[in-house]
């Protein structure tokens, strides 16, 4: 794997960059609270089938650049950094796959720019117009998302989680995943990304961004690319009925449900989810 450090919509992100340089380009988008080591089980497998794999740290993770203030983590200001990287590439199209809020970036960006995607993969998070009609028209969804609501508060969220050295961290992650899913050395890579300075304030900004200084609604919400939805039915945060009317809102869709997996789907499911995404991208055609 090689290190980068890319600009774009000026900042610098640290990309993570593996397989052969005029392969395929595919972009992978973390969520909370990762960053590119999420991926590390797709990384290497996609480089290996051919494709040249670009997994960043997101504005105000890990080692790339942290702005100060909310105002600097609205959502579309995120889109514009990943379509800021997809032109530092020299591609016009690339295939993005998204998780967690790295989907949520990446469904607005496919809503937006459809031109600069050959296809789109989802895991584990609904577009963004069903997401808002359940949080507000279904109590259960309401409830799984309190740490939404607590992230709003100021300065006490990142002070309580640096708490035993990022314990209720951990614990978030271990129980909400499946046993063995994040082993002893993975949380420890993870406690040193968190570590990085102002980092957590950083990553805590995306919530009191997304509801201070919502993203325009100013776009079609159909999404044009082919579109494909993995899904871990055991999600502790998010319901799954969500996934399936998502759909609607893709002009070519398709959902894979896996039943046994959580909200942590490309770890749980490493070789599932490979396997989805090079069957997904082979239909675009040969590489």
């Amino acid at each position: 794997m090689e290190h980068h450090f890319i600009p774009t919509n000026g900042i610098r992100l640290h990309v993570v960059q593996a397989g052969p340089v005029d392969g395929p380009l595919v972009i992978l988008l973390h969520g909370f609270p990762e960053f590119w080591y999420g991926w590390r089980r797709q990384i290497t497998v996609l480089a290996e089938a051919g494709y040249r794999v670009w997994a960043p740290d997101q504005r105000g993770y890990n080692l790339s650049d942290k702005p100060e203030g909310v105002g600097a983590y609205q959502t579309d200001t995120l889109v514009a950094d990943i379509l800021g990287l997809i032109t530092a590439s020299g591609r016009q199209k690339v295939f993005l796959v998204g998780h967690d809020w790295g989907a949520i970036v990446a469904w607005r960006l496919a809503a937006r720019h459809p031109e600069r995607l050959h296809k789109l993969v989802i895991l584990n998070v609904p577009h963004w117009r069903v997401m808002k009609q359940f949080v507000l028209r279904q109590p259960r969804q309401l409830v799984r998302s309190w740490y939404i609501i607590f992230f709003q508060l100021p300065w006490i969220p990142e002070t309580l989680v640096k708490w035993r050295n990022y314990r209720l961290m951990v614990q978030a992650l271990l129980g909400t995943s499946r046993p063995g899913t994040f082993r002893r050395d993975d949380l420890k890579q993870y406690k040193q990304a968190w570590g990085q300075p102002n980092a957590f304030r950083s990553m805590i900004n995306w919530y009191r961004a997304a509801v201070r200084k919502p993203p325009t609604e100013r776009i079609k919400p159909t999404i044009q690319v082919p579109t494909l939805i993995l899904w871990g039915k055991q999600d502790r945060f998010l319901m799954a009925e969500m996934a399936r009317q998502s759909l609607a809102y893709c002009a070519e869709g398709e959902l894979v449900y896996v039943e046994e997996a959580t909200h942590w789907l490309q770890h749980e499911e490493a070789a599932r989810v490979n396997t989805a995404l090079i069957d997904f991208f082979a239909r675009f055609g040969p590489l």
